[in-house]
C-alpha cells in the first residue's frame, strides 16, 4: 500500500526566500511523489492554485477552512484505514496533532530543497 504524503503547501513555500513559485512548487512535488512512489496530498490554506489531480499528486483548498485542520483530519482518517501516512510542514502544532498518525515527518525547508534538486518530467513547465 503507497504511503500519502500530507503536504502543508504554505509552509513548504514560504520555508525559503524568495518564496517558491506555486506552479513550481506543485510540478516539482509531483515529481518528487513519483520518484519515491507514493501519493501526495498537497493542502492550501484558502484558495488553491490550478491543477489537474492525477494517481500521484492532488491539490485541495481550504476556504474559509484551516490547512492544519484538514491535514490533521486526513491524517487520522488515513491512519484508521491502515494507510500510511508522512507530514510535509515544519509547524510545530501540526505535527504535534498528526504525530500519532504518521510514519515520516520532513521539516518544510528541507522539502523544499529537495525539492530545488528535481526536475519536472518532460511536458511540464519547470
Amino acid at each position: 500500500m503507497k504511503s500519502v504524503v500530507l503536504v502543508d503547501a504554505r509552509n513548504v513555500i514560504r520555508s525559503r526566500w524568495p518564496n517558491l513559485d506555486p506552479g513550481r512548487f506543485l510540478e516539482r512535488t509531483r515529481a518528487w511523489a513519483e520518484r519515491e512512489g507514493v501519493e501526495a496530498l498537497v493542502v492550501f490554506d484558502g484558495r488553491a492554485p490550478a491543477w489537474e489531480d492525477d494517481e500521484r499528486l492532488a491539490v485541495v483548498g481550504t476556504g474559509e477552512g484551516s490547512a492544519d485542520d484538514l491535514i490533521a483530519d486526513e491524517a487520522a482518517r488515513l491512519a484508521g484505514e491502515g494507510r500510511p501516512v508522512w507530514l510535509v510542514s515544519s509547524d510545530r502544532g501540526l505535527r504535534a496533532r498528526a504525530t500519532p498518525y504518521m510514519g515520516r515527518a520532513i521539516g518544510g525547508g528541507t522539502f523544499a530543497g529537495m525539492l530545488e534538486t528535481l526536475r519536472p518530467p518532460s511536458g511540464r513547465r519547470s
